[in-house]
């Protein structure tokens, strides 16, 4: 047995457990049953409450004594009788049953409909008559006073079989193109059918005339819906004289008044799935809706949700016992499934102990869903070796990990960590005695890990409980040094705080100022909790007191230039690191040369060629090489602009960016010239282009002197 609780309601799976196979003899079967936990703890309600294969649909007589179910394979009728709790008879048959009906109060009459479109009578004593209806069938319903059985599939037809004449009677003729399910109203018997194009046609028996017609599938639909396909009605049942339940193929169950065309309210299953079976419990006015994942119940009047179940395997059909808490749901599983939930209704008649039985579990509640498995995630199987069991049938998956047998893990675990238990044993005895050692005077011990970040926690929670025991009502609140969520920061060598780093230097002094800033004011608190307490006893008022604002207003900004001072230092860390830097690979190039020119000296004739040729040196990388030889290449630099040296840097790979406190940054800018800028540059270049053009050659003049040129300069020239 299996308890579950949704939404505060008690359900009981009462078929949950080992099935016991059918070859098995009676001795194998009470061996099992004393060796094995899972048998012992199983309800066995009915005997055999079984199909070989897969159960479709499940019903139970008026008169509350049979259970018949029909399954497959081989299709077969199953009855059972609840005053035996045992199969009474099992009937096969020659093709699977579609739906099936019991017309009498006992199983003594009964209708099968066949997916090959046949329809078969059964009697007390078994096989009565077999019968066709001309299109295949997929619902029927029967019609008490005019014995009328009225059939829908897929055709636009209901075909009307009189049980009383024994012949098929004029069918009624619906405007859809294929009819999905069919039911009669208990009170006033009208028919009412579903159709593919999600609408339900209304006909009244006596004068075979429709009388209505309600569009359930725009109604179903909710704004900002998706529609991907016109919903049609899957399963429809009468309540009373005038309310109707109908659901869709899309997961919508809808209720409507018959004297309305609007429905009263829309309740969705979520699951886009269509529904199977409707149900109405009306001792608290409930409706039971199913699909094939999930049975929900819920109040009719305001669509609230009661409780749900969820079984393991998918829903073909639901069955409610009259008057009791109990359900029958028929799966796609060779079990059919019993649920019992107190808060429904007793337990029946013939099984009335279930009510003592689940008095004593809720008195002792007792989680008996995983008892016996335990859960693992993958890591852990890595850890044991247990890898190549995924996909076995000793692993069942579950969200981020696998459910395996408690047995097997301890039996693995034994073996992969033999010791365990010893540790386990020392552990404990260890925690005996610091329990112990609790009862005894305490000593503040600070921890191995942050001890100055503990200390200032210990003041800083003795200041707040000495000023919360001089109010009144004062609690002081839990410390950080107290609270388990934060005990690895004072046992885990990782959160070991680094005083030297850049970030603690720099938040330091504003972490620091805030906590002398909320020093100050828990004594400025405590002073004035003191001084009220000495006013309360001599009924003066005290004079004034300093104010705290001139005490701290010098310091609300200081802690400004406290961060400037380590930034200033950090930058001057920064310079002192790579001036050191830059002068030790000035001085192992200089120890280099002078080893060189050491072994140089050594032979004469090696010295003549070594001179003649260059000296190679090893220059650490992103460092600059200084000689004497580079003036004039600096000299050059240094008239070159900004832009061409850094292209001249790129290019060679000696481009060096200094990492200061807040990042390397590299800024390129061009400048913008105004419009007045362009406009008188643009009219010197046409004032030159023009004077190119006026400008006369003088290339054809000979630059040659005559020979009596420059004699008589300086002389009087003579007139003729």
């Amino acid at each position: 047995m299996q308890i579950s609780s949704v939404n505060d309601v008690k359900i009981y799976n009462l078929s949950h457990g080992k099935s016991l196979p059918e070859w098995l003899s009676d001795r194998k079967k009470r061996q099992l049953q004393k060796k094995d936990a899972d048998i012992q703890r199983r309800i066995e309600l009915i005997q055999d409450f079984e199909m070989p294969t897969v159960c479709t649909s499940i019903k139970v007589s008026r008169d509350g004594q049979f259970i018949l179910a029909a399954g497959t394979y081989k299709p077969r009728i199953r009855c059972y009788d609840t005053y035996q709790l045992s199969l009474k008879f099992e009937r096969c048959l020659d093709s699977d049953v579609v739906a099936f009906d019991i017309l009498s109060e006992d199983y003594s009459k009964l209708v099968f409909l066949h997916c090959d479109r046949y329809v078969e009578f059964h009697s007390q004593h078994g096989h009565y008559y077999k019968t066709r209806i001309p299109k295949f069938g997929r619902d029927f319903s029967y019609h008490y006073p005019s014995c009328d059985l009225y059939f829908v599939g897929t055709s636009s037809e209901v075909f009307r079989l009189n049980l009383e004449q024994g012949r098929f009677l004029s069918s009624l003729q619906t405007d859809a193109v294929e009819n999905n399910v069919c039911d009669i109203n208990p009170v006033h018997h009208l028919l009412a059918t579903g159709t593919s194009e999600g609408r339900v046609e209304c006909w009244d028996p006596r004068v075979r005339n429709r009388v209505g017609m309600l569009d359930c599938a725009l109604s179903s639909l909710a704004e900002g819906t998706e529609v991907q396909g016109l919903p049609s009605v899957s399963a429809l049942k009468f309540n009373g004289s005038l309310t109707m339940a109908v659901g869709t193929s899309t997961g919508q169950v809808l209720l409507y008044d018959l004297r309305s065309s609007q429905p009263l309210l829309v309740k969705d299953h979520f699951y886009n799935l269509p529904i199977k079976s409707l149900n109405f419990h009306d001792q608290l006015d409930l409706v039971v809706s199913a699909d094939s994942k999930i049975i929900k119940i819920w109040n009719k009047d305001s669509g609230k949700v009661f409780s749900s179940i969820q079984p393991q395997t998918n829903i073909n059909d639901v069955c409610i016992y009259p008057h009791s808490g109990m359900l029958f749901t028929a799966n796609e599983d060779p079990k059919m499934n019993t649920f019992y939930i107190p808060a429904l209704g007793p337990a029946p008649r013939w099984c009335s102990f279930l009510d003592n039985l689940t008095e004593e579990l809720e008195e002792s509640p007792e989680s008996t869903v995983y008892d016996d498995y335990k859960f693992v995630t993958r890591k852990d199987l890595e850890n044991l070796g247990l890898s190549h069991l995924v996909g076995s049938s000793l692993l069942k998956a579950y969200m981020h990990g696998y459910f395996m047998d408690v047995r097997l893990y301890h039996k693995i675990k034994s073996m992969a960590n033999p010791f365990a238990y010893e540790e386990y044993r020392k552990d404990k005895i260890r925690q005996k005695i610091e329990e112990s050692r609790t009862q005894r005077v305490q000593v503040k011990k600070l921890p191995k890990v942050n001890k100055d970040l503990a200390l200032k926690l210990m003041e800083e929670g003795d200041d707040e409980a000495q000023l919360a025991s001089r109010k009144k009502r004062g609690k002081a609140l839990p410390t950080i040094l107290g609270d388990d969520r934060f005990k690895m920061m004072f046992e885990n060598p990782d959160y070991q705080v680094d005083e030297q780093s850049e970030e603690f230097r720099l938040l330091n002094p504003i972490v620091s100022k805030v906590g002398q800033k909320r020093k100050k004011k828990l004594r400025l608190l405590a002073q004035q909790a003191a001084a009220a307490q000495q006013a309360a006893e001599d009924e003066e008022e005290p004079e004034g007191r300093a104010s705290s604002e001139e005490e701290s207003s010098d310091d609300d900004k200081s802690w400004v230039e406290e961060v400037r001072e380590q930034r200033r230092l950090l930058r001057q860390e920064d310079r002192d690191r790579r001036r050191q830097k830059r002068k030790d690979a000035d001085r192992n190039t200089v120890l280099l040369e002078k080893e060189r020119n050491g072994g140089e000296k050594t032979s004469n004739m090696a010295e003549s060629k070594k001179t003649s040729q260059p000296h190679f040196y090893q220059i650490k990388a992103g460092e600059e090489f200084r000689s004497f030889n580079d003036m004039a290449r600096k000299q050059k630099l240094q008239k070159a602009s900004l832009e061409d040296r850094l292209k001249l840097e790129e290019h060679s790979g000696t481009s060096n960016m200094a990492d200061t406190a807040v990042g390397s940054k590299q800024l390129t800018f061009t400048l913008k010239k105004s419009e007045q800028q362009k406009k008188q540059q643009q009219a010197e270049r046409e004032h030159h282009e023009e004077r190119k053009k006026l400008r006369r050659s003088a290339g054809h003049l000979s630059s040659g002197r005559g020979r009596g040129w420059g004699r008589g300069r300086g002389r009087g020239r003579s007139l003729h």
